[in-house]
């Protein structure tokens, strides 16, 4: 609709000059003019008022075919749009976490918001041009050399020099252009890091720095800008003279062969307006392609962020989770990231269904990669990981993930109420289920006495709430979504003792009837695991009770030695 629309605007807009060319031919003609011989009227002021309503009816035709055309065109570009940012984020959605180890979220964003707008900017103005432009060049062409192709050839002279220079500014500008948007990304990048950690710049008095650092990239940007500007304006100032060469010739060759009686006026009159209007739009043939080539430069990285190929493969065994009976077991796992050392070293770990297992052990120990591998956040390097004696590779990550609940030590708040954080898992959760959650987590009485109670926004990353209500939240949102696995990856490590004392309560009631892994740093929270995993350097050191540990006073028990205060005091003795 769009294209179709476009052509007949161009063919009404072209023809306002063709009635000039009639109008001249009535009053130089009179009664042997071209409008007498179509119309059999006679009188040149009848032929006129004839031409008149033509001329009305013409330009009715183009204001309305217009406005159908960029109604269009621009609905197109926002479809388009919508789409391409909707399949660059569902993509990248499903791309698996070591892809975003070394990409910011501000150079993800760039793609997927500045470089989708450059593509909606080309659909919105230049493909339009460039389809008029090839319109006018058909149709104007086939008019003069039916109606003087003595001189025809003089107004086409000038347009392999044009197309000649168009292509040379293009191979010249698709570098500058792509550079232009790798900047982009960059200032993104770095806007977004310090959005981020704010709290942390003013801290540390860091906002002249940061200011600096912002000032120094967004230059650099301007000065990539500046140098595909530079290139793009003197296109047209270089196209116009090769313009005026054209109209220059039809001017005085027609002029002369109309002189000489070979032409008539007003066949001159349309050649002479035509030329013009043949040759001129190729003016804004820089601009076209300086829109293109942004658009261009903004496709190919959209593209390139769409053929990522996903590094880890979705099983294809379902697994309901009311089939789930949590049984977890580590086989010989061996685990790296990257190219970097292994963090897990052949570990093995038996969790049976129903239990509560902890995994302790010193910072660097690997024990949240083993959340990470339990979630398939990643895959193992060697050896396995079963979920029923399933290999977790063989099944659908949906329903791998909406077996488990995890309450992460750092924990991530939607910008949103409360009552959209907790029902994350499950949004079509009544308020009493939600309500209930929030008992379970003792996290009721605080958010009773927010200003707004469950509709309370609780800010980008629940930035108004202390560390210990996000805790709580996140818990909240765990039990509600009521999985048959529930991971605490160092769930109390960042609350006070009395936020860690309320956690604890409730997870006595929530951990009833479900298998639960725990990673702590605190050991106080796991002395009544079923049994406890210590970690040291990627390996299993020991394991056992509490009691079983403390009795082998090995690893475990100078953890605990440490923890509750037993060296310091026979050292001070």
């Amino acid at each position: 609709m769009a294209t179709l629309f476009t052509l007949l605007n161009t063919v009404f807009d072209l023809a306002p000059p063709f009635l000039i060319g009639v109008a001249v031919d009535v009053v130089v003609q009179r009664e042997t003019s071209l409008m007498a011989g179509l119309l059999g009227v006679t009188d040149p002021m009848t032929q006129l008022w004839w031409l008149a309503l033509a001329t009305f009816v013409i330009w009715g035709l183009e204001s309305v075919t217009e406005y159908v055309a960029l109604v269009q065109w621009r609905n197109l570009a926002q479809e388009l749009q919508h789409d391409l940012r909707l399949a660059t984020y569902a993509h990248v959605q499903d791309l698996e976490l070591a892809y975003y180890e070394d990409r910011s979220t501000g150079g993800l964003m760039a793609v997927m918001n500045d470089d989708v707008n450059q593509l909606e900017r080309f659909l919105d103005i230049g493909a339009k041009d460039i389809l008029q432009l090839v319109a006018v060049i058909v149709i104007l062409g086939a008019f003069f050399f039916v109606a003087a192709p003595g001189v025809a050839w003089l107004a086409f002279l000038p347009m392999p020099v044009i197309v000649w220079g168009s292509l040379r500014f293009q191979k010249r500008l698709a570098p500058r252009y792509a550079r232009v948007r790798e900047q982009v990304g960059h200032v993104n990048a770095q806007l977004g890091n310090n959005l981020a950690g704010i709290a942390t710049i003013k801290s540390f008095t860091a906002e002249e720095a940061e200011t600096r650092r912002i000032a120094d990239a967004s230059l650099d940007y301007v000065a990539r800008n500046r140098d595909a500007i530079r290139l793009s304006s003197a296109f047209v100032p270089l196209i116009r003279i090769a313009i005026v060469a054209g109209f220059m010739a039809t001017l005085v060759l027609g002029g002369w062969m109309t002189l000489q009686g070979q032409l008539l006026v007003g066949v001159y009159s349309t050649l002479v307006f035509m030329t013009q209007r043949l040759l001129w739009p190729l003016t804004r043939l820089g601009q076209t392609l300086d829109l293109y080539q942004r658009a261009m430069a903004s496709t190919r990285r959209i593209f390139d962020l769409l053929d990522v190929v996903p590094g880890m493969d979705d099983g294809e065994r379902s697994l309901p989770r009311e089939r789930v009976a949590g049984e977890l077991r580590f086989e010989g796992v061996r685990f790296s990231y990257a190219s970097g050392p292994e963090v897990l070293r052949g570990v093995d770990l038996d969790v049976p269904a129903g239990s509560t297992v902890a995994i302790v052990g010193a910072t660097g120990a690997g024990k949240s990669s083993v959340v990470k591998l339990l979630l398939r956040f990643y895959d193992t390097t060697a050896g396995r990981v079963t979920l029923d004696g399933v290999d977790l590779r063989e099944l659908r990550l949906r329903d791998l993930r909406s077996a488990v609940g995890l309450v992460s030590q750092d924990v991530f708040l939607f910008h949103g109420s409360v009552r959209d954080n907790v029902a994350y898992g499950r949004p079509d959760a009544s308020d009493a289920q939600i309500r209930r959650a929030l008992e379970l987590a003792e996290a009721a009485p605080f958010v009773a006495e927010l200003p707004f109670g469950l509709e309370t926004i609780v800010g980008e990353r629940g930035q108004k709430l202390s560390g210990g209500q996000r805790q709580r939240l996140s818990l909240a949102r765990a039990v509600l979504k009521d999985p048959p696995i529930l991971v605490l990856d160092e769930a109390t490590s960042a609350v006070d003792n009395e936020t860690e004392a309320a956690i604890q309560r409730s997870l006595e009631t929530v951990t009833q009837g479900r298998t639960t892994v725990v990673i702590a740093h605190r050991l106080s929270t796991i002395r009544h695991a079923d049994r406890i995993y210590v970690l040291d350097l990627g390996r299993v050191l020991e394991s056992g009770t509490h009691d079983d540990l403390l009795a082998r006073d090995g690893a475990y028990a100078a953890l605990w030695r440490v923890q509750t205060g037993e060296r310091l005091r026979s050292a001070a003795d």
